[in-house]
């Protein structure tokens, strides 16, 4: 029994010094404050994102009231935001936000959360195809039209506040689109009292928008479904006075009873109106800019060769234009 009790003793002391025979935790050396600081900007100028973050994240670990301290944050701001880490950005934002209201640079913390729900949503083939953004889940453009709008609100002579202003008269826009194409739905499923409900909410709240013409003629078809023809009249004569130009077309689908009976719902249907698209502003960027480099070099872009010239301008037609006059 003796003997039981001594090997009991001994396995355990062996377990629990076993960690460090096999090496246990390594210990960090110490680094100087100055020394991570400037490994991180040196990533960041590298633009390797995520050595960035690490020594950003180390940096505050280990000097939490440094001299660098505040500025690490926003950096680790940015550098979140470049490594496709709309998560933790957004995150790291708002412990800035919280932590240090009166900074002189917040304004550049809610204006780079506001960039990174702009862009979440945002992959790699709708950067360069013509994708509908506008039936996706606004979740993101409605968190990033919200810190762009306290953003210009509290701060309106940041540097940030131009930029931030056009980036949400685009997601106001979106978001006015989405609306119609949920009314454009309902239309199809004949539920006239939500279409109408979701057109007088674009008419409301999202006023000088593209969308209100459609948003005016959908109220005026669901409220002449719904045997409201007053309410159908007053839309009417306010899309009529404001958009002179306006070519009324029926949202919900058109059917001829015994043909679309007698197929089964495949033919018979006249494809409804489809509401227009807002175009990103970082698009008109990139468009703008590809036309200067075009017109300056008199060469096809990257873009215009791969799509065979149906995206991308060459600024062929341009210098021919030039040279016959």
């Amino acid at each position: 029994m003796q003997f039981v009790k001594v090997i009991g003793a001994l396995t355990l002391l062996i377990m629990i010094s076993g960690c460090s025979w096999f090496g246990g935790e390594k210990t960090i050396p110490d680094i100087p404050e100055q020394v991570l600081y400037d490994d991180a900007m040196s990533a960041l100028d590298a633009g390797n994102w995520a050595l960035a973050i690490e020594k950003l994240q180390l940096l505050e670990a280990r000097y939490p009231f440094g001299r660098f301290s505040e500025q690490s944050q926003l950096e680790l701001i940015y550098a979140y935001y470049r490594n496709s880490e709309p998560a933790a950005s957004r995150a790291a934002a708002d412990r800035f936000i919280r932590l240090h209201p009166n900074h002189d640079h917040i304004d550049y913390a809610y204006y780079l959360k506001g960039l990174t729900s702009f862009e979440e949503d945002r992959n790699f083939l709708a950067r360069f195809l013509p994708l509908d953004e506008t039936q996706r889940d606004p979740g993101a453009a409605l968190d990033s039209f919200e810190s762009f709008s306290t953003l210009l609100n509290r701060y309106p002579n940041s540097e940030f506040a131009p930029d931030a202003q056009r980036r949400m008269q685009y997601l106001k826009n979106r978001l006015a689109t989405y609306e119609i194409h949920v009314a454009s739905y309902y239309m199809k499923r004949e539920a006239w009292v939500a279409a109408a409900n979701r057109g007088r909410y674009v008419v409301e709240n999202l006023q000088e928008t593209p969308a209100v013409p459609d948003a005016l003629s959908i109220m005026a078809e669901s409220y002449t479904k719904l045997g409201m023809n007053d309410l159908a009249e007053k839309a009417l004569d306010v899309l009529r006075l404001n958009y002179p130009d306006y070519v009324i077309r029926p949202f919900s689908p058109q059917r001829f009873d015994l043909l679309y009976t007698a197929s089964f719902g495949l033919l018979g249907e006249i494809e409804p109106a489809t509401p227009a698209r807002p175009v990103n502003p970082d698009r008109l960027r990139e468009a703008e800019e590809q036309g200067q480099r075009a017109d300056s070099s008199g060469k096809r872009s990257l873009l215009n060769r791969i799509t065979f010239g149906t995206f991308g301008s060459d600024g062929s037609d341009e210098q021919e234009s030039e040279q016959s006059q």
